[in-house]
């Protein structure tokens, strides 16, 4: 992918929630544990553990393969919470309406990287998320087996096992099985061990079935320390496929909310993704 494309991230979402991003200047940070992927921040500390289990049986070290095993099998059992916005470097990208725009029906909102990188400090990082499975070279693997052939006690108490799995954690959260690679994704993220960096006060959405906690950014304070505004943060608007806006209409709702530079950005998708009507 060339460069040029690089330095802007795509948000595929609903009208809903733009109108949250753009009038109300918030972008949401969201518990990873209710997105679509839940499960990979375990599926990565489980084939961690594969990989290093398996180095340390090859090296001799069946005993303490077993008993880092064990410590592993513990430490997943916990369930911690880290907190994400997902972008990906593909534009206007049917697979994205499907699964993030509302199935086409939404909408997809450029942000500049670089802007996206400024305000990205506190605890909030800007992250690529990797595609894998096998972990066997994962530098964290290196880590563990290091402990584990160092003498050490393994034990959830010693200091060091407890930075070891903190940076394995942290590391989990940008991390997504291979069969999502085509999504070439970038977040926002706020991981397990950054909280007490991270000066924004939680929120949470309740539905009939469910609590939903999220951290809201204020976008409009975060630019204005980086010394610009959403009007640079922001390179392109585009309307979903399948959706029914008017673009004009689209365009009068960017204007009255003061968002006039915006307006001229605004474009339709030429995605062919449609829903078929049965």
């Amino acid at each position: 992918m060339d460069q040029q494309r690089r330095k802007i991230l795509y948000h595929y979402t609903d009208f809903q929630a733009l109108d949250g991003i753009l009038r109300c200047a918030q972008l949401r940070v969201n518990n990873v544990l209710n997105m679509n992927d839940s499960t990979e921040m375990r599926h990565f500390m489980n084939r961690l553990c594969a990989a290093a289990v398996d180095r340390l049986e090859r090296e001799g070290c069946a005993p303490r393969a077993r008993e880092l095993k064990a410590l592993f099998r513990e430490e997943v059992r916990h369930e911690y919470s880290a907190f994400a916005a997902c972008f990906s470097f593909h534009r206007d990208d049917a697979a994205q309406w499907e699964r993030y725009g509302n199935r086409g029906r939404g909408v997809c909102i450029a942000f500049r990287r670089e802007c996206l990188q400024r305000i990205a400090k506190g605890g909030l990082s800007l992250q690529a998320v990797f595609y894998r499975n096998n972990m066997e070279d994962h530098p964290m693997v290196d880590v563990f087996c290091d402990l584990a052939q160092g003498g050490g006690v393994l034990s959830a108490d010693n200091p060091e096992v407890k930075q070891a799995f903190q940076e394995a954690w942290a590391c989990s959260v940008s991390f997504k099985h291979p069969s999502f690679s085509t999504e070439y994704e970038m977040r926002l993220v706020v991981s397990p061990f950054e909280m007490e960096r991270f000066d924004v006060q939680p929120c949470y959405h309740v539905t009939k079935e469910r609590i939903k906690k999220y951290y809201p950014l204020d976008l409009r304070a975060m630019c204005a320390e980086i010394g610009t505004g959403m009007e640079d943060l922001v390179s392109e608007i585009i309307i979903g496929p399948d959706s029914t806006q008017s673009a004009a209409i689209f365009q009068d709702y960017l204007r009255d909310n003061g968002l006039q530079g915006l307006a001229d950005r605004v474009s339709l998708s030429d995605c062919p993704l449609r829903t078929l009507i049965p």
